[in-house]
């Protein structure tokens, strides 16, 4: 379900930064976009809106990531 509020700038910025260590893992793993997508079953286009920090991944969606691209999970999200 969409939400009626979108979330506040603080939020936005965070969601960018995980984004960012997100792309910084896959490409120190020398993984393209679509490699990260075919691994976890995500459509290529939804994964990139996740590095773009666009799209608010589920935690289950965080942890088939870190699994594609081999590093833990915390590496992902930590701040």
């Amino acid at each position: 379900m969409p939400r009626s509020v979108p979330p506040p700038d603080w939020v936005l910025t965070r969601r960018r930064a995980v984004g960012g260590q997100i792309r910084a893992a896959r490409t120190a793993a020398g993984l393209t976009q679509q490699d990260v997508a075919e691994r976890t079953g995500m459509d290529r286009a939804a994964y990139n809106r996740v590095e773009q920090g666009h799209a608010s991944p589920l935690l289950d969606s965080l942890i088939l990531i870190a699994d594609a691209i081999g590093v833990p999970l915390a590496d992902l999200v930590q701040e």
